[in-house]
Formats: structure tokens, sequence, C-alpha cells
């Protein structure tokens, strides 16, 4: 392990999780950003979930040189989708068994990032004992250069990142392997409901290769996002308050509509949420309050609360 420290600190101790489908374009990419950080991960789980390409392949040829790097192969006789993403991310947590560490990373096949990028993003967990979900802030191809992804949020971690305080991710139990999608929007939700603050940090740049596929791409993902929001609990109201944000914005415009007709259609078929409705309650009570905030802020003379640092 790496003995390159912030501020003269021992390293902290962290293990990382990788469900790679298919990511032979992508994952040496990943896997160099790993190998040169100043401060190494004391293991990490690359799961293979049902790859058909070479993705196999790639992983074990550096498994024997950096032997922090365990391979995985699950998912051979079933279809790669949400549920089954989740499925690899918690076989490959079940691996660390009785490993000793005090954080534990989300990380895709298809991202990089610079060599200080882990012991920067453990640095902010230091300064803030209450930070509980916390990653860098993805930047994608625009046609000319790599620029901060549209949905970036600095109250939200992209699943693609996700590090946790360990206490947080036990607190938040197994992944649930939605149908949808959403399992690291409902785990952030879970941490907040636990007391735990999550916040992504722009300064950290990590770079998403992956191109998206085209406007069907977009409007089928756009689709599965619709039902995922209501899967979720997200509240109606919230849901025609995003549409609107939108409906100004040309490129996006029909993406938030399909999303909104997706939310509307399975609202009407009444299905059965998967979380708890624990879960749906505190998510609406975010979002009312977000709502709440932002109405507040369009009347006349209107200030909002300092907040002290």
């Amino acid at each position: 392990m790496s003995e390159v420290t912030t501020a003269g600190q021992t390293p902290r101790v962290y293990v990382v999780i990788t469900a790679a489908h298919n990511e032979e374009a992508y994952v040496e990419n990943t896997i160099r950003s790993v190998i040169a950080q100043t401060v190494l991960p004391l293991r990490w789980v690359i799961v293979s979930d049902g790859s058909t390409d070479r993705t196999d392949e790639i992983v074990r040829g550096y498994t024997d040189t950096w032997r922090f790097i365990e391979f995985l192969r699950v998912g051979t006789h079933q279809m790669h989708g949400f549920a089954s993403k989740v499925y690899a991310l918690n076989q490959g947590a079940h691996r660390f068994g009785q490993t000793a560490f005090e954080f534990i990373g989300h990380l895709d096949g298809d991202v990089s990032f610079g060599p200080s990028y882990f012991a920067d993003l453990l640095e902010r967990f230091d300064r803030d004992p209450s930070l509980g979900v916390a990653g860098g802030g993805i930047y994608e191809w625009d046609g000319s250069k790599y620029s901060p992804r549209r949905e970036n949020s600095t109250r939200s971690v992209a699943g693609a990142v996700q590090m946790f305080r360990r206490q947080c991710y036990d607190s938040i139990g197994a992944f649930l392997p939605l149908e949808h999608g959403g399992y690291d929007w409902c785990a952030e939700v879970t941490a907040r409901m636990k007391d735990w603050r999550v916040q992504s940090f722009p300064d950290l740049a990590v770079y998403h290769h992956r191109p998206t596929k085209g406007w069907v791409g977009r409007l089928r993902r756009s689709y599965q996002e619709g039902l995922m929001d209501f899967s979720l609990g997200s509240h109606p109201l919230f849901e025609i308050a995003k549409i609107a944000r939108r409906v100004w914005s040309r490129p996006y415009v029909l993406g938030a509509f399909v999303r909104f007709c997706a939310f509307t259609w399975a609202y009407c078929r009444r299905e059965k949420r998967p979380v708890s409705e624990e879960v749906v309650k505190y998510l609406r009570r975010e979002q009312l309050g977000r709502l709440w905030h932002f109405g507040r802020s369009l009347l006349p003379g209107y200030r909002p609360a300092r907040i002290s640092p």
C-alpha cells in the first residue's frame, strides 16, 4: 500500500468494488487510474457481470502484478441489467468478509481520474465526520472537450463513483436490485435519512468515457428514469416541477416529457414500489422542502437564510 499521505497522516484504509459488463474498450483506463493512485486501495474486487467480450481477459492480465486486485465472474446465465449490476456489487462486497477497512467505494469500469483522486477524496471525509457518501464530479466529452455532466449536483454523488464511510455503508444495508435502476439514489436517500451527509466535489474530476447512444438511447434512458422516479416514491408535484424547469431547454425537453409520461403511466397503474414506506416519506419531505425553498426564492425581497460554515 502506498505510503503517500496528506498532512503527514496515516493513509486511510479503503476498498473498492467494480461491476463491469462488456467494458473492454474502457476498463483498462480505469485500472491504470487506480494503480497510479498515491494511496492505493487495500483490496479491489472487479466483478465481471456476465461480460461476453475481452473484459475478463484484460482484468486478469493485471491480477498477478497487482495483488490487491481480485477478479470475480458472476451472471453467466442471466440477462445484464440494473438488477444484475446491483447483484454483482453485493457479491463483490461479500468477498471482503472480515477485512477491516474504513471506506468502501463503488467504481464503474468506464471512468478515469487523476493520481491523487482517492487521497483527496479521503481528505474530504477526514474534514467532515458527518460525511457519509462522497465522490467527484462527472465530466463527459461534448465533442471538443470534457465538460461537467448536465445532471451533476453537489447534493448527489453519481453511482459510478460513490464512496461510503464504513458506518454509513453498514447502516444502508444490502443495495436493492431495482428493476428500473436508481440503487445509487436510493442509497443516498437512505444515508440522509440516517443523518449522514451526501456531497459530490466538482473539483475532483472523474472522466466518463462511454458515449451516450444517440437520441434513441437517450429517450429509452428517460423512459426508464420515469419508471425509476415512481418506484422510489418521487412526489408528483416534484416531477411536474422538473419537466416545467426544462420546457424551455430544447435539447432536454423531449427527454423530460418522456420521463414524465413514464412516471404518470406507472402512477396510473399503481405499480408496487420496491422500497420501504419510510424511504418514500423521507424522499417526499425532501422534495417538497426543495419546492418550498424554490418558491420562496421567487418572492420579492426574499433572502436565503445564511448558513454558518
